[in-house]
Order: C-alpha cells, then sequence, then structure tokens
C-alpha cells in the first residue's frame, strides 16, 4: 500500500464520523433555530467541502505543514475520499430513501384526498415535467434527453421540507392537504420521471433505435416494478404468518430493500430505483402487526441518511462547479418558480374546487428536498460514467434550485397565507391526547367556551363519547409518522397528555415541545408529586403540570366520579377574583383562563391568578344550589343520557 493511500484509509473512519456529525448537528441546530434543516445541512456540506478545498490550496496553509495536515483530515472530498465506492454509496442511500417514499404511498390515502390532489398528481406534475424540459433546454442550453430528466426529476416537492413549514405557519384547510399530499406522492414520481429518462439516454448510448429503447425501457420498467411489488408481498406475507420474529423485522426489512436494490440491477440495469418504491408502496398497502416498528425504525434510518447523503452531496461541489453557476442557472431557477410551477398549478386545478387564492398560495410554496438532491447527485455521477458531461450540471441546479425554493418558501408562507385571509381563527385550539370521563368532560367544557377541541386516542371505543359529543377526533397513535401526514397540526396550539400512563404523558409532552414550545404542553400527573419533586420525572422530560393544585390522573377521576364538574366563570370589575375564589373555595382546580382576546393560559401550581376580564375553566364540586354572581357562568353536563351524575363501578376507584 502506498504512502498516500495508507493516509487516505487512516483518515477515512475520522471523515466517516465527520460527515455523522455534521449532518445530525445540523438537523440539531435546524430544530433549535426552528429552521430548514435542508439548508444548514447544505451550508455545512459547502464549509467542510469546495471552501475548504479552496482554503487548502493558499499559500500560508500550504507552508505549515501542521495547518496543511489539520485542513486535509476536515477537508470532505467525497469521490476522493471514497473511491470506487462512492457511486455504490449514494445508489444505496438514494434506494434507501425512495423506499422510505414508497412506504408513505398507501391508495386508501389517496382515495381520501381530495380531488385538487389528484389533480396536482396526474395532470400538474407532467405539465411541470415538460414545462421544466422546455426551460432547461432553451435556457441551461442541455440537449433534450438530459433536458427530460432534469423536468421529470424536479416535479418533486419534498414532505420533509413541505411538512414543517405547514406546522410552521398553521396553514389550515384545503391548502395545507394540497400541500402535504403532492409532496408525499410527487417525490418517488419524479424520481421514476428520472429514472425513465436516464434508462432512455443510456438505451440510445448503446446504439439502440429509438423505439426499440422504448420498449426496453417498458420491459425494464415493468420488470423492476415487478420485482419490488412481488417482493413486498412476499415479505408482508412472512411477517403475517409469523415467518420472522418479532426482534428481526426491522433489520430484515433494511437488508430485504438492499438486496431487492442489487437483485433488479443484475435482472434488469438501473431497475433497483423503481423496484424499491414498488417495494415500500407494496408493504405500505399490505396489512401486518409491525407496520409502526417499521415506520419508525425506517424514520431513524432516513434521518441518519438524508443528514449524511446531503452533507457528502454537498462536499462534491468543487469551486469549478459553483463558479459554473451562472446567470443561466439563476434564470433557469428563477422560471421554476415564476413560470413553470404556477402554469402547472393553475392549468391543472380548474374546476377542482380550490379557490384563487388556495391556487395561489399552491402554485408559490414548491421547497424542493433531499430527493432532488439525492438522485441529482446520483444521475450526474451515472451520466457521466456513459460519456455524458453535460449531467455535470444536474447538482448545481439541484442546489441552486433547492436553495431559494426552500428559503423562499420558508420565509414566506406565513406573511402570505395571512395576506390571502387564510389565518386561523383567532380561538387556540387544544389537542387531548387521551379520551376518558374527566378528560371528554375537559374537552366538551372547552367546546362551550368556543375553544376548537380535538380528542386522541388509540381506542376507537373509547373515542365513542367524543364522537357523541361533536368533537373533532383523531383515531392513532399521535407519537407515529402516520400522525405527521393526518394529523391537522395547524388545529390547535395547545396539548393536555390526559391518560393514566405519566411515562407516556411525559413522551407525548417532549415529542410535541419543539413544535408548540414547552409553555405550551401539559400533562396529567400519574401521581401528586410537584415539578420540582426530585423522586419525578426530570422537568425538562416532560409537560408541565396541568391544573392549580397538580392532582394526579387517579385524583381527579376520582372527583369527576364523585361529582365534580368543569365550570367557566368571566370576572369583571364587580366580580373579581378573590369573589369567585370565596364562592368557589380554594380547594378548586383552575386549568385555563380564556383573555378577551381569545388567546388561552393554561395553569399550573405556580400560576394561580389571572386578570379580569378573562374567562376562567375550574374543576370542583357542585353545590346542590349555588348563586353564582359570575357573568356568563356555565357548567358542562354529565356524559349520562339523561343527565344525572355518573357513578363509577363500586369498588373501581378509592372513596
Amino acid at each position: 500500500m502506498s504512502e498516500t493511500t495508507h493516509a487516505i484509509a487512516n483518515l477515512l473512519p475520522f471523515k466517516i464520523a465527520l460527515i455523522g456529525v455534521l449532518g445530525i448537528g445540523a438537523q440539531w441546530l435546524a430544530w433549535k433555530l426552528q429552521r430548514p434543516a435542508i439548508v444548514l445541512m447544505a451550508i455545512a456540506g459547502l464549509l467542510f467541502g469546495p471552501l475548504m478545498s479552496w482554503f487548502f490550496t493558499l499559500d500560508f496553509v500550504q507552508s505549515q505543514e501542521w495547518l496543511r495536515n489539520a485542513v486535509d483530515a476536515f477537508k470532505l472530498d467525497p469521490e476522493k475520499d471514497f473511491g470506487d465506492l462512492y457511486r455504490p454509496m449514494v445508489g444505496i442511500a438514494v434506494a434507501i430513501i425512495l423506499f422510505e417514499g414508497g412506504l408513505n404511498l398507501r391508495f386508501k390515502d389517496l382515495r381520501d384526498a381530495s380531488h385538487a390532489v389528484l389533480r396536482m398528481v396526474v395532470v400538474a406534475a407532467p405539465i411541470a415535467a415538460v414545462l421544466g424540459a422546455t426551460a432547461a433546454h432553451y435556457i441551461v442550453n442541455l440537449p433534450w434527453d438530459i433536458s427530460f430528466m432534469i423536468g421529470g426529476l424536479f416535479v418533486v416537492t419534498g414532505p420533509t421540507v413541505i411538512l414543517p413549514l405547514l406546522r410552521q405557519s398553521h396553514l389550515p384547510g384545503r391548502p395545507a392537504s394540497v400541500l402535504k399530499w403532492e409532496g408525499i406522492v410527487n417525490d418517488p414520481l419524479g424520481a421514476l420521471f428520472a429514472v425513465a429518462g436516464y434508462e432512455f439516454i443510456r438505451f440510445t448510448a448503446m446504439g439502440e433505435n429509438i423505439q426499440f429503447a422504448m420498449i426496453k425501457l417498458a420491459a425494464a420498467a415493468a420488470i423492476g416494478g415487478l420485482i419490488g411489488v412481488l417482493s413486498g408481498w412476499g415479505l408482508a406475507w412472512a411477517f403475517r404468518r409469523g415467518h420472522v420474529p418479532e426482534y428481526l423485522k426491522a433489520p430484515v426489512v433494511l437488508i430485504w430493500v438492499l438486496a431487492i436494490y442489487v437483485l433488479a440491477n443484475v435482472v434488469a440495469e438501473e431497475t433497483g430505483l423503481l423496484a424499491v418504491t414498488g417495494l415500500g408502496i407494496a408493504m405500505a398497502n399490505s396489512k401486518f402487526a409491525a407496520m409502526v416498528e417499521m415506520r419508525r425504525f425506517k424514520e431513524n434510518i432516513a434521518v441518519l441518511l438524508v443528514s449524511g447523503i446531503f452533507v457528502v452531496l454537498t462536499a462534491t461541489l468543487t469551486p469549478e462547479v459553483l463558479r459554473s453557476m451562472d446567470w443561466r442557472v439563476m434564470a433557469f431557477v428563477l422560471a421554476m418558480m415564476f413560470i413553470v410551477r404556477p402554469v402547472a398549478v393553475f392549468v391543472s386545478t380548474i374546476w377542482s374546487g380550490l379557490n384563487w387564492r388556495e391556487t395561489l398560495l399552491v402554485s408559490w410554496i414548491a421547497p424542493r428536498g433531499v430527493v432532488a438532491v439525492a438522485v441529482a447527485g446520483l444521475f450526474a455521477t451515472e451520466l457521466q460514467q456513459i460519456g455524458r458531461p453535460e449531467g455535470a450540471i444536474f447538482v448545481p441546479l439541484a442546489f441552486a434550485l433547492v436553495f431559494a425554493t426552500v428559503l423562499s418558501s420558508g420565509f414566506t408562507i406565513t406573511p402570505l397565507s395571512r395576506w390571502l385571509g387564510f389565518s386561523k381563527n383567532k380561538d387556540e385550539g387544544v389537542i387531548i391526547v387521551g379520551a376518558n370521563p374527566w378528560s371528554l368532560g375537559l374537552a366538551k367544557a372547552l367546546k362551550d367556551m368556543n375553544i376548537p377541541v380535538l380528542v386522541a386516542d388509540t381506542n376507537w371505543r373509547r373515542l365513542r363519547g367524543a364522537r357523541l359529543e361533536g368533537h373533532t377526533v383523531f383515531y392513532g397513535e399521535v407519537l407515529s409518522e402516520n400522525a405527521d401526514h393526518r394529523l391537522d397540526h395547524s388545529a390547535f396550539e395547545h396539548l393536555i397528555a390526559a391518560t393514566p400512563n405519566d411515562a407516556y404523558n411525559a413522551l407525548v409532552c417532549v415529542e410535541f415541545a419543539p413544535e408548540l414550545g414547552r409553555h405550551r404542553v401539559f400533562q396529567i400527573s400519574g401521581q401528586e408529586q410537584e415539578e420540582t419533586d426530585p423522586g419525578a420525572i426530570n422537568f425538562t422530560a416532560r409537560g408541565r403540570t396541568l391544573s392549580t393544585h397538580g392532582r394526579s390522573f387517579d385524583v381527579l377521576t376520582r372527583d369527576w366520579w364523585s361529582g365534580w364538574r368543569f365550570r367557566s366563570t368571566t370576572l369583571s370589575d364587580t366580580y373579581t377574583f378573590d369573589d369567585f375564589i370565596r364562592d368557589r373555595g380554594e380547594n378548586i382546580d383552575i386549568l385555563v383562563a380564556k383573555r378577551p382576546d381569545g388567546t388561552l393560559d393554561f395553569l399550573n401550581p405556580e400560576q394561580k391568578s389571572k386578570a379580569e376580564g378573562s374567562t376562567l375553566l375550574s374543576f370542583g364540586p357542585q353545590p346542590a344550589k349555588m348563586e353564582d354572581r359570575g357573568e356568563g357562568a356555565t357548567t358542562n353536563a354529565p356524559l349520562t343520557s339523561d343527565g344525572s351524575v355518573p357513578i363509577a363501578p363500586k369498588g373501581a376507584l378509592p372513596s
């Protein structure tokens, strides 16, 4: 082994670790700053890739051996660092990312989607592909075959970018649904367009005539798709029949994806990406008990791969490639944003049910994600391997479009939605996780105060009371990726975890705290402990305690069955907080104060009194005869058909 090769081999483990630190570090920083992770990952790749390579060439760096060695250690040059492993490494990463996209495509969800979503997929995507190809040909001066690859790939709008934007803007209704489902469906669709375009170029480069190339392309697509679908059904069947133990199911899926990717490429070259997408779609539409575990495992793998592959692909940009991003690249990006996307959306949504304001918003919000960059990086290498140097422009075009669309969408979606009149109701919404008599009584009391409520539970039977009361419900696990896609996060700003499991309540609050803010996530304690109690779950790993007395779930449930009820009372100049406490007693729990402007303040043991003009929601005993001097005081009725106070089963709870 030569000295140079030995040095590279010694640096390789360090650089692999560096890529991981940069990728996951960018993800963490994006979470901390509430900014798009894809931009921060790209910046990390640029700093340690082309910028560090330029820094390495400076005279003062070359003159100092220690500095030259240090810069060389931190300088990322993936094609040199990984050598022959670079191309298959990127291919495998893209395959797993596309499998993830396929795993989100469930036919039932598409049937439930609106007519506008189907029009965006069936009509808008082909129009955008043709217009994008035209822009690439006439603006960037690329050949038609590569132009169609670019136009097809850039129809994608990544869900990993769109979903955080929708949460950030609290965009409600049809525009959010259209943007969300378009991103989920078009993510693998754009990659398949690019695969088809590449296969056409490869067949024609082999000297085949166009007709024969089209036949071989269709045959290769059929073979790849068939391999993926059949293997997905076969694996789902093996899971249902118990041929794979539970602890091996997630690893088996990962290895199965890699095996199908390689097998499909052997049977029909370059059909592996199509096969793994078909594999994901087949498994997504098959019923087996481990699907939730599959999704969670896939999320972890996808985060690692997306973080690493984005840093690696950005680091491959050489100073020469960056200098090639001239006015034509910028003109292409502007054409994609201001001509291609709006025309495709406006044409496809005619008579689809969307009004002009919704159409305008959807036409502007189209951030491209990691799939566009990953597939572009893969095919840039593949095209140059078969003698098409024009493929090198793929990567700078992808990065320029991703940066422009992510930044423009991220900074304009909130003000644009407000300008178009999509701001949500003044009243802030609440999601209650856990359906039980006490939480359903709370939901009814909040609804009576004109506060939107959504009740979530994993048991359809427990949700029966919420459905009978007319509440919006979510049936499923709020911690799952399914909830990311199906739960309307724009409908609430506050969360109350009200299940009997204190650890689960804490987990739910920790999951939603980065999105809503820790001051907006509350939980019912499993036992009566103060937040400062050293024996309780650490306050940083749980939600804030709901109610001014911090009663536990068991105590609240016992009080509910003993006749305590929720009551709303409006304070005023003539009926102050002290009057309220004198009438209701010090022992009651005050849960929330609704200010005159509609904002909500949920209370905890450290925060008890509220200003005049607020409407207080309290939980306490109901005297047989009460003369309430409060303005607008109401009491929520018990959840029984005859209006009587429900009685707990004998021995169910301590008296």
